[in-house]
């Protein structure tokens, strides 16, 4: 089942949701769930699983992501994720900064390989790391 895709906090958002949501947007960075709670403790939250809660829902919504290999969440940057069944994540490894990727090639390869082997891929997400542009160019 596909999540409905949005951008924006959409209406109905718990108090959490929204607050862990807004952090994450205002980031500029992956954060952990750890982070989120030190960002929004003046705010009322004050324990991981209310953190967790709201992020697993979030995720459910589309609204972000959970990059593994950092074991932290970035908010959404990519209008047509909602769409996909793959994404890519650049982090680069000297600034932290992450971008989100489609790409339709990849997609169509992916679904190729899980299909070849009998197996029906309803999501993907590949982490690639290295050296963004600014950083590797120095």
């Amino acid at each position: 089942m596909t999540a409905q895709h949005h951008h924006t906090a959409p209406s109905g958002l718990t108090k959490n949701q929204t607050l862990v949501y807004g952090a994450l947007s205002h980031a500029g960075e992956p954060l952990s769930a750890y982070a989120i709670l030190d960002r929004l403790r003046d705010k009322g939250l004050r324990a991981p699983l209310q953190v967790y809660r709201a992020l697993d829902k979030l995720i459910e919504f589309g609204l972000i992501h959970r990059l593994e290999s950092l074991n932290s969440f970035v908010a959404c940057q990519h209008p047509e994720c909602g769409n996909r069944e793959s994404m890519v994540f650049t982090i680069c490894e000297s600034c932290g900064k992450v971008s989100e990727v489609a790409d339709d090639m990849v997609e169509k390869q992916l679904k190729h390989l899980a299909t070849r082997d009998g197996f029906v891929m309803t999501s993907s997400i590949i982490e690639l790391r290295g050296y963004c542009r600014r950083c590797s160019a120095g």
